[in-house]
């Protein structure tokens, strides 16, 4: 459950879009905060502070920051619509949790973007880049742009990691080569908020005007060393969607032998899960040629549902090492899980090749 606390803000730190760090002194000890001024207001120096603290004092690999959950001494003003009409939005996330925000819906009756979200039906073979974890979607990014830089790419981020896609400083990053993010499910924040990953691909398709889109949770990821136990599987179900729609599904798949955990290595357990168990339509999987035997050899259970696709990796190392956003994975940066960063540009390059066929 929660682990509360109260601080005090001895400095504002960095700030990006979305959220800003602060140092707090929270029982005597200095400690490392994150604020989201949307939801709480702007901190500054002599505020006290209402932290939730539970994932730093556990280590986690979410925990790097005590959460501020309120300025209980300074309230922030209301929104500056009347709050009694649905004029302004009422699409509520993270609900029913004490910090819902209520937002306006991309496909809702407010919404300026409503006629074109009632007549959007399909994808229009857009391709549709699935990862499982947030720390690809730079190196898919590069793939696309490695070989078709004026491509327009949408993000839609789905809830299985971080809720607020103001955590990221890697969409911070990468603003300028994105054309948008559509938050949905209940996570929040994007440019564009949706209520399924089914509306967030039609949004990023009809109203951002993306040719190619990428799908991935944002930052954390939660798993339980189990088949099924983690927040992953959900790529499955993306493909399953983005094959309803009418889109082409590539999946980026998570591949690394630098991974010390056996489950992780090779192809990893997510993938062999959600691509060869839960996704129920085909998809392309691509893979970087010259992939060394061992790891190739762990494709072998995706084959008979999925297309292998080989992918040329000359000018991929180069596409990453120029990505405007810093790269890393598990805390290992690209030199040392390359594989990992390649598979996913080659994703990203198998995309881009795609829209040359359409």
């Amino acid at each position: 459950m929660v682990r509360w606390r109260s601080g005090t803000v001895l400095a504002v730190r960095r700030g990006w879009r979305g959220a800003v760090e602060l140092d707090v002194v929270c029982d005597g000890e200095p400690t490392r905060a994150l604020a989201y001024p949307a939801l709480v207001g702007s901190p500054e120096p002599g505020d006290r502070v209402l932290l939730n603290v539970g994932a730093l004092v556990m280590g986690l690999g979410t925990g790097g920051y005590a959460l501020v959950v309120a300025l209980p001494d300074r309230l922030p003003a209301d929104p500056a619509d009347d709050g009694t009409t649905r004029d302004a939005g009422h699409l509520v996330k993270a609900r029913y949790t004490p910090l819902q925000p209520i937002l306006l819906g991309v496909d809702e009756e407010a919404s300026p973007h409503r006629a074109v979200m009632e007549a959007a039906e399909s994808l229009d073979g857009m391709p549709v880049v699935t990862a499982d974890l947030h720390s690809a979607l730079p190196a898919i990014l590069a793939g696309i742009h490695a070989d078709r830089p004026g491509a327009r790419v949408a993000y839609v981020m789905t809830d299985g990691g971080a809720l607020p896609a103001w955590f990221s400083r890697t969409l911070d990053g990468l603003a300028g080569h994105l054309v948008g993010t559509v938050t949905t499910g209940q996570a929040f924040g994007g440019d564009l908020e949706a209520s399924t990953v089914h509306t967030g691909l039609l949004a990023a398709r009809h109203v951002l005007g993306a040719d190619v889109t990428i799908v991935a949770q944002g930052p954390g990821n939660l798993g339980t060393g189990t088949t099924w136990g983690f927040s992953g599987v959900a790529l499955g179900e993306a493909v399953n969607a983005i094959a309803v729609l009418g889109g082409r599904p590539v999946g980026s798949l998570r591949i690394s032998d630098a991974d010390g955990r056996d489950r992780h290595r090779g192809v990893s357990h997510h993938s062999l899960t959600a691509y060869g168990k839960i996704a129920l339509t085909s998809a392309d999987l691509p893979v970087p040629e010259g992939l060394p035997a061992d790891l190739a050899a762990s494709l072998e259970p995706l084959r008979e549902r999925h297309r292998i696709v080989g992918v040329p990796v000359d000018g991929l190392d180069e596409a990453l090492r120029a990505s405007p956003v810093p790269l890393s994975t598990m805390g290992r940066k690209l030199d040392q899980d390359h594989v990992y960063f390649l598979a996913a540009a080659a994703a990203g390059r198998h995309a881009a090749a795609l829209l040359a066929s359409r």
